[in-house]
């Protein structure tokens, strides 16, 4: 029998499920900014205005000085301030005094983190993801059109015996990996996107995805020339490629643009929630979005777990993956799959270029 899809289940995937004394949530892309677990305090002085990056140090900054009264932080780009979640009026008034707004949450991230291992242990099911949302204050569960009715019923069994911490949401499309930003590279009848040029040693390389170079392992450009060679590959687990350029060509490190120009990349930055990015793939192009979580878990299917993610809602298709998330001349991620397309929107997950960069011994270059 075929499992049903979010159609054949009425309620199922209306979005997230309101709770008990609290209106139905609204807002861009299902999630929504206010919860009866946060409340803002009252602002004793005015927040600094911060560019992204700025508001990444003072997170890192606060993160240290407030050590487990620090509940989660994001990026407020309308207003371009730092929101810090903490757990009670002390902590806010450190927070406030570093020039960020602070707001007094109910739950701490070893609470969620815990909220976390109880979802990896009890729930670990194919079309699905979590992620850690700070401006929730909760760990934000989604199913795809592909889980049954049964496996929903086992998920909202889990998720309620969570309480506050979890809420599930519904996806009317399907998590998958993009295989099919940057330039194409092609290999074994598949094709992915270039993510990043770095060097290693002095030597070139480039990094795509690791499901792209799970599968292929001898790379070449879009006019069918090879191009290079797998060096190191991820994916479950983590999803990052290592290609070594094996041909005498340029690799200078840029992102294409599809309009004629390109962006120069100079260094690796850590995402921040709120940030606003733009995606390069050799599908779609480029797209633009932004970051709507960290840390977060997919699950592809096949045994396909992915964690340690960056969410966004940048759209993305087939083809993209492996492709260029950057914020200025900062790389970002490199796309490993999502749900839904660029003609209705999606969510789309990237693996961190900061920790493909550590474990492969390369740099940006």
């Amino acid at each position: 029998m075929p499992k049903p899809t979010a159609q054949d289940l009425p309620g199922r995937c209306s979005g997230r499920r309101p709770e008990p004394g609290i209106p139905s949530p609204s807002g861009r892309g299902g999630f929504n900014f206010q919860t009866a677990n946060a409340s803002e305090t009252p602002e004793t002085s005015t927040p600094r205005t911060l560019s992204i990056a700025a508001a990444g140090n003072l997170a890192s900054t606060l993160a240290e000085d407030l050590g487990a009264d620090a509940a989660g932080t994001y990026y407020d780009a309308k207003n371009k301030s730092l929101v810090v979640n903490v757990l009670d009026e002390a902590a806010a008034e450190t927070a406030e005094a570093a020039g960020a707004k602070a707001r007094v949450v109910a739950n701490s991230l070893a609470e969620l983190k815990t909220a976390r291992t109880t979802l990896e242990q009890d729930a670990t099911i194919p079309g699905t993801s979590w992620v850690t949302d700070p401006t929730t204050d909760k760990v934000v569960v989604t199913a795809d059109r592909t889980v049954s009715e049964a496996e929903w019923a086992t998920l909202t069994k889990v998720v309620d015996g969570l309480g506050g911490k979890v809420e599930l949401q519904c996806s009317k499309d399907e998590f998958k990996t993009f295989v099919a930003g940057g330039d194409a590279i092609t290999g074994n009848g598949g094709r992915c996107s270039l993510g990043f040029n770095v060097t290693k040693g002095g030597e070139p390389f480039f990094l795509t995805a690791g499901h792209c170079t799970e599968g292929i392992s001898t790379w070449s450009d879009s006019s069918g020339n090879v191009i290079g060679e797998n060096e190191a590959s991820s994916f479950p687990g983590d999803d990052y490629g290592l290609v070594k350029y094996t041909a005498d060509m340029g690799h200078p490190s840029e992102v294409n643009l599809y309009d004629g120009s390109t962006q120069a990349i100079s260094g690796a930055a850590e995402a921040t929630v709120g940030m606003q990015v733009p995606r390069s793939g050799s599908t779609t192009q480029v797209h633009s979005g932004t970051v709507t979580g960290l840390d977060a878990t997919v699950n592809y299917g096949n045994g396909d777990i992915v964690n340690g993610l960056i969410q966004t809602d940048v759209c993305a298709e087939p083809g993209d993956s492996g492709g260029s998330l950057f914020s200025g001349s900062s790389a970002v991620g490199l796309t490993s799959g999502g749900s839904g397309n660029c003609t209705s929107g999606g969510t789309t997950f990237f693996q961190p270029v900061t920790e493909a960069l550590s474990v492969t011994g390369t740099r940006i270059g």
